[in-house]
């Protein structure tokens, strides 16, 4: 399995997961449809199914384009959310597969949009992959724009959460040297997100992805996925997890790229 990050828009990623046996190759949220197939043609790969994580245009928008270049496309959304372009709806637990080698496991991430699929990629021979879209990100998570706190701890600490430590995570931005900035204003005492901020933006500087990360890693840089632990929960003097996530949500919301002092958490 050959994972291809394309850049796209502003800050988006779309992705290539292509079958190295066949050289089929699905494509995550292909905005750009023609910088996507260019980047399939590059490495001899062809495009036979496009897999959306979510309904927003950024995301979603390239679905109709990519049937009219690409003929009989199959194009997977979920199917509580109003995907442009969908020709196949799924839904958690649905199965795909790409070529011989590559099984892939829909899983119902809600919140950020109510039908929002992550995508669970997975060989016999290597560490699986994760396409998150806006669920979650490096050192971060979507903004809760169609759901809850409740759905959000649900879908990024439970069903995200479970997965294998070493799956890499593929997110849908660029958003992870700002995202690492907000987090040590929340733990500032957190030595592994000052290194991955500083890797970060040395990857940034010379024009690099910062994607993937792992969810092992984000276990110990992401305050969004910490609220398990009782010393994130006093911090904002929380009870719950869920309660936790919702005041780091509010105060990310909030947040404009300084350092909040601790009376403002």
């Amino acid at each position: 399995m050959k994972i291809v990050p394309v850049a796209c828009l502003e800050d988006n990623y779309a992705y290539l997961i292509i079958d190295e046996i066949t050289k089929a190759a699905a494509a995550v949220d292909p905005v750009e449809p023609e910088k996507v197939l260019a980047a399939a043609s590059e490495v001899g790969a062809y495009i036979d199914c496009v897999l959306t994580t979510h309904h927003h245009w950024d995301h979603a928008g390239g679905n109709e384009k990519m049937r009219l270049l690409v003929p009989g496309i199959k194009v997977y959304g979920g199917s509580l959310d109003n995907v442009k372009g969908c020709t196949d709806q799924v839904e958690n637990g649905t199965k795909l597969s790409v070529g011989k080698e590559i099984e892939i496991l829909c899983l119902h991430t809600p919140c950020h949009t109510k039908g929002h699929i992550s995508y669970y990629v997975s060989t016999k021979e290597e560490d699986p992959a994760v396409f998150t879209g806006d669920t979650l990100f490096i050192a971060g998570c979507g903004r809760f724009f169609e759901g809850t706190a409740e759905q959000m701890y649900q879908s990024l600490c439970v069903t995200l959460g479970s997965l294998p430590k070493s799956t890499r995570v593929y997110c849908g931005h660029e958003y992870t040297v700002k995202n690492l900035q907000f987090i040590l204003t929340v733990e500032p005492e957190n030595e592994k997100t000052k290194q991955k901020l500083e890797w970060a933006q040395k990857q940034r500087e010379a024009n690099q992805p910062t994607v993937p990360s792992t969810i092992g890693d984000e276990f110990e840089i992401n305050t969004f996925m910490r609220v398990d632990l009782p010393e994130i929960q006093a911090k904002f003097g929380a009870k719950s997890p869920v309660e936790a996530l919702r005041t780091v949500r509010n105060t990310k919301d909030t947040w404009k790229g300084g350092i909040h002092c601790r009376a403002m958490l």
